[in-house]
């Protein structure tokens, strides 16, 4: 709702509930963001010390399988991997929806065809009845008089 009569304010450019939600959306992901970002950019200054990651359970002295990377690249990496699930995760429980969308949508336009194809035999029926009742005779009935 605005706040001023439209009569009084014609110049005013109106602006929608969805366009404020939006805007008021990139701000929060804005204020959210940059802290984490600076955080993220903390925690890699600090910890660039390498750590060695031993993938080898059984002989964890002389493990052959190992990496080594900075302390950072673990956590970054990690942060990645757990985007990554959590969005496939959200992507696969969304599935059911997304089938249902898909149906509906092709429901929707099959009836629109029907709709459509009904509209054109109306507009038929009614073209030739109107080209039918020009060449008839025309007959008035009256009632008693």
């Amino acid at each position: 709702m605005h706040p001023f009569p439209r009569d009084h304010f014609s110049g005013l450019v109106s602006v929608g509930e969805h366009e404020v939600s939006v805007v008021l959306r990139r701000i929060i992901s804005l204020l959210i963001a940059f802290p984490l970002g600076a955080a993220l950019v903390a925690i890699a200054v600090s910890n660039r010390h390498p750590v060695q990651l031993i993938l080898d359970p059984f002989r964890p002295e002389t493990p052959a399988l190992s990496v080594q990377l900075p302390f950072y690249a673990y956590l970054l990496g990690s942060l990645v991997l757990g985007v990554i699930l959590g969005g496939m995760a959200t992507w696969m429980g969304q599935s059911r929806w997304r089938r249902t969308a898909r149906t509906q949508g092709q429901r929707a336009q099959r009836f629109q065809a029907e709709a459509d194809r009904l509209a054109r035999e109306r507009d038929a029926n009614i073209s030739s009845g109107v080209a039918a009742n020009a060449s008839a005779p025309k007959a008035l009935a009256i009632a008693g008089r």
